[in-house]
C-alpha cells in the first residue's frame, strides 16, 4: 500500500512551484486520501480543471474568487468548499493566502 510517513513536519516538506503564482506541499497520504497545502501569491490562478477525485478545501488565509461548476463565490479565511468528482473548478487569489486541500483518493499525479 502506498503511504506517507506517519508524521510530517512543515520545515522538512519541500515547496513545489506549480506555476501561476502557486506553490504546494504534500503532507500525509495513502491510497485513499491525501492532504496538500497550496500557497498562493496575490493574482495566482488555479486554472479551471477537473479530476476524478473528491476534494474538500479549507481556506487557512487569504481571499479567493472560487468557481465550482456554474457558481462563483468569494471565500476567505475560515471558509471551505467541496468539489464532487469531475466537476470543473478553479480560483483566482485576490489576497495572498493558503488553501488546505484533502483529496480522495490520493492525487497520484502529485507524486510523480
Amino acid at each position: 500500500m502506498l503511504r506517507s510517513n506517519e508524521f510530517q513536519f512543515e520545515q522538512e516538506i519541500p515547496w513545489e512551484d506549480v506555476g501561476n503564482g502557486i506553490q504546494r506541499q504534500i503532507y500525509g497520504y495513502d491510497d485513499q486520501i491525501m492532504l496538500v497545502k497550496a500557497k498562493f501569491e496575490k493574482g495566482g490562478v488555479g486554472s479551471l480543471h477537473q479530476h476524478p477525485h473528491v476534494q474538500v478545501t479549507y481556506v487557512e488565509s487569504g481571499v479567493f474568487e472560487m468557481t465550482i461548476g456554474d457558481e462563483k463565490k468569494i471565500i476567505r479565511k475560515g471558509d471551505g468548499y467541496y468539489v464532487p468528482p469531475n466537476v470543473i473548478h478553479g480560483c483566482v487569489c485576490l489576497e495572498a493566502g493558503m488553501l488546505v486541500d484533502v483529496f480522495s483518493p490520493h492525487r497520484e499525479d502529485f507524486l510523480k
